[in-house]
């Protein structure tokens, strides 16, 4: 499985790929070591490197400290606190000083415990789903995990060696500093989609194809990916990784054929059209085309009805091979998907 660097910036696919969201609590089976770590002759034990680093960032007494905490951590560095954003290493240094003196920085931080506590549940949601990654790709590369705070500046980074979350991100609705976004996407953003948000970011890196441009291609990329994320953790419930309310999830279950038939109306499959990417991928808080209840982004919704529809009629295909197909319209015409 190919792997690459990837930032969550709201999630769009340039980071245009929408923002895969969140609403609801993760729901933990019982005995979810036995129920949501998949059967691998129990040869799927995992261990990560997980670094909280959060604290470290209110220990800095001088500004050489902190330049001496970002050369040992060079990706967060350039990366999640944007030292390119800045004209010189030292207005970088300054402003970050500045900022991790301040005493809202220091709320936040009380928060984060309150949210994340020690780190060891989060730890133990990427070791699951990396067990089942090494389930299906043994020879997955298991990446080192750093949480931090930014001050709402970074959420999440994603590349084959390392994972790098902006936890002050995740802290829910009742957070007293929440990103700068609109309210529906806001809701999302809870500690629950943390890891979720990960393995959609592996699945969309391994499911598109820049030679399509379609709607359907990108429809069929999404859906990969969301099948991909829940195969790594099948007791994260849909609503979580798609990020529509539970009320939403059924309302598109149950008005399939409406849904299905403004997309043949607009004749959407097929066309390049962005402003018909914008109307059914895009981020919006609704599909206004199909109805004024219909949840933004539907379209992926759709793709990845797709993709289970070809899934289940091709019971011999594996996860990886799934992934492998870049061939939207075979896996398309093959899921034989109608809901009329």
């Amino acid at each position: 499985m190919k792997f690459f660097l990837k930032k969550q910036t709201r999630f769009r696919r340039d980071l245009s790929i929408p923002a895969f969201l969140i609403l609801s609590v993760l729901i933990c089976c019982e005995n979810r070591d036995r129920q949501c770590i998949l059967d691998n002759s129990g040869n799927n034990s995992v261990k990560v490197n997980f670094q909280s680093l959060e604290d470290s960032l209110f220990t800095f007494a001088t500004k050489q400290e902190l330049v001496d905490f970002f050369s040992r951590h060079v990706a967060l560095r350039d990366v999640f606190f944007n030292r390119q954003g800045y004209p010189t290493d030292s207005a970088f240094i300054n402003q970050l000083y500045q900022r991790f003196h301040n005493p809202s920085f220091d709320t936040l931080r009380m928060e984060t415990k309150r949210i994340f506590g020690n780190g060891d549940e989060l730890k133990r949601e990427f070791e699951t789903a990396f067990a089942n990654i090494r389930y299906y790709y043994p020879d997955f590369p298991i990446p080192k995990i750093q949480t931090v705070i930014t001050g709402l500046e970074s959420d999440l980074f994603v590349s084959d060696s390392l994972i790098m979350v902006g936890l002050d991100f995740y802290l829910g609705r009742d957070a007293k500093y929440k990103p700068n976004m609109y309210e529906y996407m806001q809701r999302r953003y809870h500690k629950a989609f943390v890891v979720p948000s990960a393995m959609l970011l592996y699945g969309i890196e391994n499911s598109v194809d820049d030679a399509d441009k379609s709607v359907l291609a990108d429809m069929i990329a999404y859906g990969k990916a969301y099948y991909f994320a829940k195969h790594m953790m099948p007791c994260v419930p849909d609503s979580v990784f798609i990020g529509y309310t539970q009320a939403e999830i059924e309302g598109a279950r149950e008005n399939q054929d409406i849904i299905w038939k403004r997309l043949v109306d607009d004749e959407v499959f097929f066309n390049t059209s962005r402003l018909l990417k914008q109307k059914y991928i895009s981020e919006r808080p609704k599909t206004l085309e199909v109805s004024d209840q219909c949840p933004g982004r539907i379209g992926m919704w759709v793709g990845w009805q797709i993709v289970k529809e070809f899934m289940t009629k091709n019971a011999e295909t594996t996860l990886p091979e799934l992934m492998r197909t870049g061939d939207a319209q075979h896996i398309f015409k093959a899921s034989k998907y109608k809901p009329i």
